[in-house]
């Protein structure tokens, strides 16, 4: 049976410091909290039916086997990788294995307007979408492409 949000949740992954956000450069990333972006995610994902299964971690090893987790037991995958974006082959490597399974990139900022560093992701080599510069509502925006992508969301699948 193929997994749609109706029988199975979204993964949602986030990388380093975003325990953080509220917190640290609220300039850049505003003020709402985790906690904040993990409800807006599971309100998301309840207008369609689903749930999440939300997570956040300072450790690119971690996000790897979180990652192959959601090969196995999730409709869909959105990632704020973090810094992780632009230096984890790993993570690509990891996303790559997950193959029918959309991927949604999230980014808070807006990547392209900061250091030339952060123009370049790996990440986005797999993803399906990428959402940058939206702030926390990027989030509600993947969760709402993984429902359309995954057969229970509008019909622009």
């Amino acid at each position: 049976m193929p997994r749609t949000l109706a029988n199975a949740p979204i993964m949602i992954l986030n990388g380093p410091n975003l325990n953080l956000l509220g917190q640290r450069q609220p300039e850049i990333y505003g003020k709402d909290t985790l906690a904040d972006v993990e409800a807006l995610c599971a309100k998301t994902a309840a207008a369609h039916g689903g749930s999440t299964d939300f997570r956040q971690s300072n450790h690119e090893g971690e996000l790897v086997d979180w990652i192959h987790e959601a090969r196995l037991g999730h409709c869909g995958i959105v990632i704020n990788p973090g810094a992780y974006s632009h230096t984890s082959v790993a993570i690509l490597d990891a996303l790559n294995t997950c193959d029918g399974l959309p991927v949604l990139e999230v980014h808070i900022s807006n990547i392209h307007q900061r250091e030339a560093f952060r123009h370049h992701s790996y990440v986005s080599l797999r993803a399906d979408g990428v959402i940058a510069g939206c702030g926390v509502q990027g989030y509600a925006f993947a969760v709402e492409r993984v429902a359309a992508l995954s057969g229970a969301g509008r019909a622009d699948a």
